[in-house]
């Protein structure tokens, strides 16, 4: 770890839970390995590329992207080529990358779970303001007092956050343990998402048990069976 915070080595890949380490300069290009940085142009860039991927963002947002501090960003963020913006319903001044401004969104939305790690909505203040949408990770608070579950992943769908799912497995049964969802209109997203999330973990099934909604949960049943049907190596649902 010592020598990964000092650059010696890198990460080249995962295993499992496993880094894979190799000598720097064996795993990083030439050209990059050599761009002889000062420390105020390595913050520049590094908030240039949070703003790029943001999007846009606070003071606080930008910076936690790649946790420096506030200060550091207050003293590159004009040289950064953000821009600042007014955001409606934000307290807070903001910046906007050019790219984010040059034209309208497009509306393209994906349709799945996300971890409770997903950088977007690692930030949970960013993740409230945004998407109006409250998700705290219960993995650690005593199963008493959890809200929404162990391992709650919240469900992205038409670019929001429509419910979330407490997933677990058993076998090739994936087991929706605890399910919240924002409505009617969030039970067709939530059986599509049940069932890729089943596909990654090489489950052919899907049990339902705990629906907060109460009256959502046969039309869940109904939805989560036709998308089984539809999947490759479809199987059946089932229900606790």
């Amino acid at each position: 770890e010592r020598a990964l915070m000092y650059g010696e080595v890198v990460c080249t890949e995962r295993r499992g839970w496993k880094r894979v380490y190799d000598l720097a300069e064996r795993a990083i290009p030439a050209a990059v390995l050599h761009d002889d940085l000062d420390d105020r142009e390595c913050l520049r860039r590094l908030v240039a590329l949070a703003g790029q991927s943001l999007g846009v963002g606070t003071r606080t947002d930008i910076a936690d992207y790649h946790r420096i501090k506030a200060e550091q960003f207050d003293s590159v963020v004009a040289d950064s080529g953000l821009v600042p913006v007014s955001v409606r319903g934000w307290a807070k001044p903001a910046w906007a990358h050019p790219d984010a401004l040059a034209s309208e969104p497009r509306g393209r939305h994906r349709t799945t779970l996300l971890s409770p790690f997903d950088s977007l909505i690692w930030e949970r203040a960013r993740t409230e303001r945004i998407f109006t949408f409250t998700h705290r990770l219960e993995a650690y608070v005593p199963r008493a007092k959890r809200i929404h579950g162990y391992f709650a992943m919240p469900l992205l769908a038409g670019g929001r956050l429509q419910g979330r799912v407490d997933p677990a497995r058993e076998g090739t049964t994936l087991v929706a343990r605890q399910v919240s969802l924002d409505g009617a209109k969030s039970v067709a997203p939530m059986a599509e998402a049940l069932v890729e999330a089943a596909s990654w973990v090489g489950c052919t099934d899907v049990r339902l048990e705990r629906v907060d909604a109460p009256e959502l949960r046969e039309p869940l049943m109904a939805e989560t069976a036709r998308a089984l049907r539809q999947a490759p190596d479809a199987g059946r649902p089932s229900t606790t």
